[in-house]
């Protein structure tokens, strides 16, 4: 069973996340900001990671690029989550983020993308 991490400042979709992750099959475990989230990738070493682009303290970009800098976090596959439409020529600079979506997401789409990228993972 794969393990996913959402990082989210935003209970509902974190909860929405959990949710749909859940029912699929994944474990699941949740942050509420970067600061927790980078935390938490540490401590769960998760085989995904879903990460918000807005958050506070520490955003996805700055936690994108802190994950990258680790030599073992740099393998997860990172899944940006995100409210801003123009967002692909920031995903496009950082270097472990596989994929982005826009939020209000479709959980189908957001499935299939999951397991895409849990497919393609490095070992």
């Amino acid at each position: 069973m794969a393990k996913v991490l959402v990082v989210d400042d935003d209970a509902g979709i974190v909860n929405v996340l959990k949710h749909i992750l859940s029912r699929e099959g994944y474990a699941v475990c949740t942050a509420a900001d970067g600061k927790e989230g980078l935390a938490a990738a540490r401590q769960e070493k998760p085989d995904l990671i879903i990460l918000d682009i807005m958050m506070p303290e520490i955003d996805g970009i700055t936690a994108t690029g802190i994950l990258f800098q680790d030599p073992v976090m740099r393998r997860i596959p990172v899944l940006i989550l995100t409210a801003k439409e123009s967002a692909r020529p920031v995903m496009d600079l950082l270097p472990n983020v596989r994929l982005y979506m826009t939020k209000p997401f479709d959980p189908p789409e957001l499935l299939k993308s999951v397991q895409r990228l849990l497919n393609t993972a490095p070992v």
